[in-house]
């Protein structure tokens, strides 16, 4: 049987984005016969803290869903002082290390790498660049650049650093996966002879299941962000600034922002629900029962497309987009919602004040009957495996 090893900062029982994505690949690549094996740390995405059952341990493992995974030992962080997630990063970095060396053949012939985080995917291709294995790097965002964009960094040594650890993955990987054109474009402009393919952050269709609620037309119109809480997103301060007038804004997921936001909707009067964390399986029930989806950035981030847009729109939601970038134009050409610049909360306003129920009710078929022929996720495999 053929077969494969997927290096990832990311899996589950962690939620996001990162990790159902590697965890849509693992187990597309298994439905299509490989033999797939995963290594990640520990859990402890997104709150900096191992999850419970698997404290105290220097290696777990276990299966998801038939595959094997492997999880290292990780010294986990959320801070936000660089040291302190540099040192989160080479701790988990130094594990993979040890594990290569001490079971060097438990790594298959075709290795697929995450990025970011830089130095684990950096890592991981000195460790096995010299084995002759075909090494492919699934490249998410772009860093450093994606860095400085959001304020996390500023140019200096540490930036240079970086930006060389980048050009390196980029020169070594055999193959490179990106999951937009800025970041291939990117991949081409340091190596143009590099091998690449657009993978775009696609979810399984058919594990999508928004069961619409028939709604009064006059009941208000629901709006729901389901994600991360992070610096990124700038939820606390799209509370601040969004008026709702007679709709409600429902908020799911966690991170950095989360104990800020708590805050801010103890002392407002707006009609904003804050529903913390929830499973994957208890969200998609949800989401029936809301009008619209709003997908938030703070600014364009070069290089990253929000994944949720491709959830949404294949469970037929329609979305408020206010992150800019190449998602933008992703939401235009397909037809899946508005769109609203970053920042301009004047503009969002306008919006909101203009938008009828029934009008989105008639949008939900158009937009799901739309995804499911744009994005569909077993034909991207399909053409994957053809490249591996």
């Amino acid at each position: 049987m053929k077969a494969i090893t997927l290096i990832t900062n990311y899996f589950p029982p962690e939620t996001g984005a990162a990790s159902n994505r590697i965890a849509q690949l693992a187990l597309g690549l298994q439905k299509r016969g490989y033999s797939v094996r995963v290594i990640c740390p520990l859990p402890n995405y997104p709150k900096g803290r191992i999850f419970e059952g698997y404290r105290g341990k220097l290696m777990h493992i276990e299966h998801f869903e038939g595959i094997p995974v492997t999880r290292l030992y990780i010294f986990p962080s959320n801070s936000n002082q660089k040291f302190k997630r540099l040192f989160a990063m080479l701790s988990f970095s130094f594990s993979l290390g040890v594990y290569r060396l001490l079971h060097s053949r438990k790594f298959a012939e075709k290795i697929i790498i995450q990025s970011p985080p830089l130095i684990l995917s950096a890592s991981a291709l000195f460790f096995f660049n010299r084995n002759k294995r075909k090494l492919i790097l699934n490249v998410s965002d772009l860093w450093p650049s994606a860095g400085l964009e959001l304020g996390a960094l500023q140019k200096g040594r540490m930036y240079a650093l970086l930006e060389r650890l980048e050009r390196y993955i980029y020169k070594k990987a055999h193959l490179v996966l990106g999951q937009s054109k800025e970041i291939i474009a990117r991949v081409l402009e340091v190596n143009p002879k590099q091998q690449t393919f657009l993978y775009r952050n696609l979810p399984q269709a058919s594990r999508l299941n928004f069961d619409s609620d028939e709604s009064d037309v006059e009941q208000p119109i629901k709006l729901v962000y389901a994600g991360l809480l992070g610096i990124a997103q700038g939820i606390v301060k799209l509370c601040e600034n969004i008026e709702l007038g007679n709709h409600e804004l429902h908020i799911y997921g966690g991170g950095a922002e989360q104990q800020a936001l708590q805050d801010y909707l103890k002392n407002s009067e707006k009609p904003i629900f804050y529903h913390g964390e929830v499973s994957r399986k208890h969200l998609l029930k949800q989401l029936g029962s809301y009008d619209l989806a709003i997908v938030p950035l703070t600014r364009a981030i070069y290089g990253s497309t929000p994944s949720k847009i491709y959830e949404m729109a294949l469970g037929g939601l329609p979305m408020l987009y206010f992150a800019g970038g190449e998602g933008e134009q992703v939401m235009q050409d397909y037809e899946l919602g508005y769109v609203v610049e970053p920042g301009d909360f004047q503009a969002l306003n306008r919006l909101l004040v203009d938008l009828k129920k029934n009008e989105l009710k008639q949008m939900s078929e158009k937009i799901r009957e739309s995804a499911a022929q744009h994005f569909n996720l077993d034909l991207q495999l399909d053409a994957l495996v053809q490249l591996l």
